[in-house]
């Protein structure tokens, strides 16, 4: 085998069995205003889809879930992000991504405004099919994908479904909830996977989060497993309930991954009682930055370290993160062996 080769060959392989795996999950600002603009950005080398994919070589994750990225039927802007990604030094093969329920007209008027198929209409907040979506790029196979998204909220055990006449086509997730297991040589580890719905802007949003994020506790693999995404709502600050993080600890742990720089603690941060450190998503309003993505895993998993991609202003990394996205990536790695 020709250098060249051996060196692709090592690029593409996954991790040796005494190497820890590097989870991540990150939302990269890789949604449009309609189908189709996103594939032209990256096939463009916009400088903000640029950007996104030079975070996450920079991160190296073996496998990563994005919480913001524009589904299409033939997934032709995820595969040519993957290729942005192996150009930029970061080869990840493997991916999957499937319809999601952002922007899946329902044909009824959800929201009760008095109008139908308006973005709040879809079965999730969305102008198009697909707007938003999630998919999950890994150097690991896949080995299998459950999807739950279909799940009907009220069919949900305990939900806190408000009364609703459209019950029967209501579904829980306002993205979706996929369960990706990962080929590792420890044996496989499972990634369940979700953004929710923010407990704002409607009233059926609260209970909505609280259930969407609470959903795994009720569908937990027989194997290893992380939780992770965009959960949407923070421990201390904003408007989300905490009670539901605090269900997730019966069954995770929280590495409490810290980024290296935050903001002054001014503005719209003043009076905050969360740890800055903590924060994942940067806001110029109130209620000012908040923790929102995480990286859950299993109790008993053991974690090696964690982070949050948060760069001082000098960092030759800093230009790029601002550019890419309002959220910021976090990392765990564990230990399989």
């Amino acid at each position: 085998m020709g250098l060249r080769a051996l060196a692709l060959a090592l690029l593409l392989a996954g991790p040796a069995a005494a190497d820890p795996l590097r989870i991540a999950t990150w939302d990269p600002g890789l949604s449009r205003d309609g189908p189709g603009l996103l594939l032209r950005d990256i096939m463009a080398r916009d400088p903000q889809v640029v950007a996104a994919a030079q975070v996450i070589a920079h991160a190296a994750p073996d496998a990563i879930l994005l919480t913001g990225l524009d589904w299409d039927l033939d997934n032709r802007a995820l595969t040519a992000f993957a290729g942005l990604l192996a150009e930029q030094g970061h080869a990840m093969p493997h991916h999957h991504a499937t319809q999601s329920n952002r922007g899946m007209a329902t044909g009824v008027d959800l929201d009760g405004d008095g109008r139908a198929g308006q973005p709040r209409d879809a079965q999730g907040y969305g102008a198009f099919t697909g707007q938003a979506g999630l998919a999950v790029l890994s150097r690991l196979s896949i080995a299998g994908v459950t999807d739950h998204s279909a799940t009907l909220w009220r069919d949900l055990p305990g939900h806190r479904m408000p009364g609703s006449p459209h019950a029967d086509i209501q579904r829980l997730s306002s993205t979706a909830h996929w369960d990706v297991a990962l080929d590792t040589p420890a044996g496989p580890l499972h990634l369940l996977a979700l953004a929710a719905t923010p407990p704002a802007f409607e009233d059926r949003n609260p209970a909505r989060n609280h259930d969407e994020v609470t959903f795994w506790l009720t569908h937990l693999p027989d194997a290893p497993f992380a939780i992770l995404g965009n959960l949407n709502v923070d421990p201390q600050d904003g408007d989300g309930d905490p009670a539901t993080l605090a269900a997730l600890a019966a069954v995770t742990q929280d590495p409490r991954p810290r980024g290296a720089w935050q903001p002054p603690q001014t503005g719209p941060n003043a009076g905050q009682r969360g740890d800055p450190a903590l924060d994942t998503a940067e806001y110029d309003r109130a209620p000012g930055n908040l923790r929102l993505d995480y990286v859950l895993p299993a109790k008993g998993l053991s974690v090696l370290a964690s982070g949050v991609v948060w760069p001082a202003p000098d960092d030759p990394l800093a230009e790029a993160v601002a550019l890419a996205s309002h959220r910021r990536l976090v990392w765990v790695d564990l230990d399989l062996k």
